[in-house]
Parts: structure tokens; C-alpha cells; sequence
């Protein structure tokens, strides 16, 4: 059974204290303020993340982001490349049977010995220690969220616990979805917001991971995933 699943494609930016009245000025209408936790889980050996597969539990419910394929045929500008450049996307999928199959699928070497059965209760957390899961960051956001005349873009600021602020320009896609259209959305957005530069900003993991745990940080380096 194949599940939808959305791609976000998604820039991240440097935010201050001018970021809030910039969007006021674009008649950006504030959806109002979260707290959330965010727990994300690997194996001790990262199989997951040096995949690029990152796994989490936001507010009761798992999430789990893999890499987009890209089909080559997107042949593009300069200025649509330079773009591109500046996003991430990432599939989600938010349905746990999916989420599990997922996971085995990676670290089935790591539990070849033994047929795990899985529970598809969000509460129900013993699978993770079955498939010798383990939390490795856990952090807490404050988030302002956005949204603008352009649709289908939203526009979060962040502060994280660890005291690092940054914003996010995202679009959501179906599956297959026109992602031109969405990089040219996000890059007018980007304008708007008189956002310069040609560099990717580190996202709140790239920073957590540098001060919080520098070895695995490094493998991830080394493997072009950060």
C-alpha cells in the first residue's frame, strides 16, 4: 500500500529584530505563535542520518524526512540552479506503518537476526528499542508562522532553545508537484524580504549538532549531507 507523501522545499534565512517589521511592511499576516519539543532518533551508528533520513517526534506524532530522487531531466539556468541551490527538499511522510518500513529497510543489517514486530501506536514507543533506535538531539523551538499573497508559501521564524534564531521560507508539494513553480515562489519571497547572498544558512540541527555532538557532526560533513 503506497501512502501520499508531500515534499517541502523550503530556504532557510538569517532572521533579527528587522525580519518581523519587513513582513509587516509585505503585508505578511502573522498565524500566530507555537511552542514545540522536538526529539529525533538514530541508531548509534547513524545509520539514518548518514542516509540523509531524518526521523523525529514533534508533539506526539513521528515525521520522517528522506532525500527527494532527483529525475534529471531538470535542466535548468543558471539563475533557476542558483535557486535551487539555496533550497532543501526533503519528502515527509507522516504515516508510522510507512515511517517503520522505511527504517527496517535501512537498518535491516542491523536486525537481520531477528523478525520485529512493529506497533502502529504513536504512543507505543517500543519498536524504537527493538530496531536499537536511540534519541541523539532533543531541543525546543518557539515559532512565529506567516503567511503571504503569494500562495501556498509560509514563512516561520525560530528561536531555538540552544539560542540560535532562523527563518524558513516554505512551500509544500504534493508528491511530483511542480517544483519549479515552488522555487520561483520562495525566490520572490525571498526578494521581498530583501534577502541577499548566495549561501545555504545552517539549519537548527546543523547548529545543535556542531556544539552538541562535533564527531557525529563531522561524519555528516564528510558525507556531504550538511
Amino acid at each position: 500500500m503506497s501512502f501520499q507523501m508531500s515534499v517541502e522545499v523550503e530556504r532557510k534565512f538569517l532572521c533579527n529584530a528587522d525580519t518581523l517589521k519587513t513582513l509587516q511592511e509585505i503585508g505578511a499576516v502573522c498565524l500566530g505563535q507555537r511552542q514545540f519539543c522536538d526529539q529525533y532518533f538514530d541508531t548509534p551508528k547513524f545509520d539514518l542520518t548518514l542516509r540523509d533520513m531524518w526521523l523525529r517526534k514533534r508533539k506526539g506524532c513521528w515525521e520522517l524526512k528522506c532525500p527527494t530522487t532527483s529525475n534529471g531531466t531538470e535542466e535548468r539556468s543558471g539563475e533557476q540552479s542558483k535557486a535551487a541551490a539555496l533550497c532543501s527538499r526533503y519528502k515527509e511522510i507522516t504515516n508510522l506503518p510507512e515511517i517503520q518500513l522505511r527504517v527496517k529497510e535501512v537498518i535491516k543489517d542491523v536486525c537481520a537476526d531477528r523478525e520485529t514486530e512493529m506497533s502502529p501506536s504513536q504512543e507505543d514507543e517500543s519498536w524504537l528499542s527493538k530496531i536499537n533506535l536511540v534519541c541523539f538531539a532533543e531541543f525546543t523551538t518557539v515559532r512565529r508562522s506567516f503567511t503571504l499573497e503569494e500562495e501556498g508559501v509560509q514563512v516561520d521564524l525560530d528561536q531555538a532553545d540552544f539560542g540560535y534564531h532562523v527563518g524558513e521560507i516554505e512551500v509544500l508539494l504534493p508528491e511530483g508537484g511542480d517544483l519549479q513553480s515552488a522555487l520561483e515562489k520562495i525566490e520572490r519571497t525571498a526578494g521581498k524580504l530583501g534577502l541577499t547572498g548566495d549561501q545555504r544558512v545552517e539549519g537548527k540541527m546543523h547548529v545543535y549538532l556542531k556544539s552538541n555532538h562535533p564527531e557525529h557532526y563531522a561524519k555528516l560533513l564528510s558525507e556531504h549531507i550538511l
